[in-house]
């Protein structure tokens, strides 16, 4: 078990085999970016523990959301909107669209419609 006062390494090895138990790091490694990347790299939801500054880092996102697509929900809201991010989401999960901000989901709803009235 990891808690407040385990090392990167004790960490990175507990969350190898249960990324929950990122819940019992330290703030200090949960605000670390290439911590958080190396865990992310191995679990996109590990942006689930991140640190509000990491869910708004852009190259933190698009790796949480390159291994797994629903990591979109943990995103920031700026990011949430941002369509590089969203695209990379949804191309690994389609239903990651779900988390993508309104206006993002109204633009793909119209190309939809626009794409089903030409055929």
């Amino acid at each position: 078990m990891i808690d407040r006062n385990s090392t990167k390494e004790e960490v990175l090895e507990a969350v190898k085999q249960e990324v929950y138990l990122l819940e019992y790091a330290s703030e200090e490694l949960k605000n670390d970016r290439d911590f958080m990347l190396e865990v992310i790299k191995q679990c996109g939801t590990g942006l689930y523990y991140a640190s509000e500054a990491l869910r708004a880092d852009r190259e933190v996102v698009l790796a949480a959301v390159e291994e797994g697509g629903y990591s979109l929900r943990w995103a920031s809201d700026e990011l949430r909107n941002d369509r590089e991010v969203v695209a990379a989401a949804v191309m690994r999960t389609g239903l990651a669209l779900k988390y993508a901000s309104f206006s993002i989901r109204l633009e793909a709803a119209r190309c939809w419609l626009v794409e089903v009235k030409n055929d």
